[in-house]
């Protein structure tokens, strides 16, 4: 009985006044403090959201500061020559007369150029990487493709005018213009629009192959085994496994590597001839958007001759924006498709 009793009277204790109220105040203290850790929770995202959203609208800032100081600077030469600059194709400084057709026929071709020429060995060169190099050369070779990345565009543009356009002058013109076709009329002069896109080509390649070689190594390995298991080749695993799970990282990757193109400068000015001239040929010299930024801001005349630089600096940040704005559509469109 004695234990009972003990046990009624520690029951009695427990519910007396004095230690109800002590419980109370201290489940009371707990919840003050969750809620004080609640509030300094709220405003350190607070804080953090403020932050990173400065950053995101520093961003936006950035990009329209510089689409209106192109427009400011430009608009000069776009109130002299109104629409007629950007289908102009007569560029000449010593008569003050200035189209953008020139520039904008060699900047898409020799970046259509690098692309046809380095996507295709892109693509090689990361399947090969993932899929059929041997593991002892695997991390060696994938090294020495990014570090051409790295190499800066005035040794390449050396490279392409001393070493490359000699090569090509010799070797591979005289065999296209033997093909007869009107794309490769003309005498082989080495420089011109073809080698310009040879060099981008070999410019941009690093960035496509890195690219596709990470998306590709994402591929769960379960379904390429799976479909070696079922007998495919290693072309069709590639085509019908890598390709469809990757494909919107391949496609980024091509887009950066035209982002590349479209605005190298020193490279191209180096080997495409710097002629202000509209030549259906491809192995004619000609000019780009940044070359001709690059070999005329600095004696340009400030009264029409610089304000109609900004204006083509102004239509290559339009096309950029228009190359990223058609990338962010197939990418969305893969997505979608990929979904289905």
């Amino acid at each position: 009985m004695k234990p009972r009793m003990s046990a009624i009277a520690d029951t009695a204790d427990a519910l007396s006044p004095g230690a109800a109220s002590a419980h109370l105040t201290s489940g009371a203290a707990a919840q003050r403090a969750l809620a004080a850790r609640v509030r300094r929770f709220a405003v350190q995202d607070r804080l953090f959201l403020a932050v990173t959203f400065f950053f995101a609208a520093l961003v936006l800032a950035m990009l329209a500061g510089i689409l209106v100081a192109l427009v400011a600077e430009a608009w000069p030469a776009l109130r002299e020559f109104g629409f007629a600059f950007f289908y102009g194709s007569r560029w000449s400084p010593t008569d003050d007369v200035y189209g953008a057709v020139i520039a904008v026929y060699g900047t898409l071709v020799t970046s259509a150029i690098a692309l046809a020429i380095g996507v295709p060995i892109s693509f090689g060169i990361a399947v090969f990487l993932t899929e059929m190099c041997p593991v002892w050369l695997k991390r060696p070779l994938g090294t020495a493709i990014e570090l051409l990345a790295g190499i800066p565009s005035i040794i390449y543009g050396f490279w392409g005018l001393f070493v490359l356009a000699p090569l090509l002058q010799d070797y591979v013109q005289p065999l296209l213009i033997g093909t007869g076709l009107p794309l490769f009329a003309g005498p082989p002069l080495g420089i011109g629009v073809f080698t310009a896109g040879v060099v981008l080509a070999l410019m941009v390649i690093p960035f496509i192959a890195s690219v596709m070689r990470d998306v590709f190594e994402t591929v769960p390995p379960v379904l390429k085994e799976s479909a070696y298991g079922l007998g495919c080749t290693t072309w069709e695993v590639v085509r019908h496994v890598v390709l469809p799970y990757t494909r919107v990282g391949a496609i980024g990757g091509v887009m950066l590597g035209l982002g590349r193109a479209l605005g190298e400068t020193m490279a191209v000015t180096f080997v495409i001839g710097n002629a202000n001239r509209l030549a259906s040929s491809l192995l004619a010299p000609g000019n780009s958007i940044a070359s001709t930024l690059a070999n005329e801001f600095a004696e340009a005349d400030p009264v029409l001759h610089i304000p109609a630089l900004f204006a083509l600096g102004l239509l290559l940040f339009v096309i950029t924006v228009v190359v990223l704005a058609i990338a962010k559509w197939l990418t969305e469109r893969g997505v979608a498709h990929a979904g289905t």
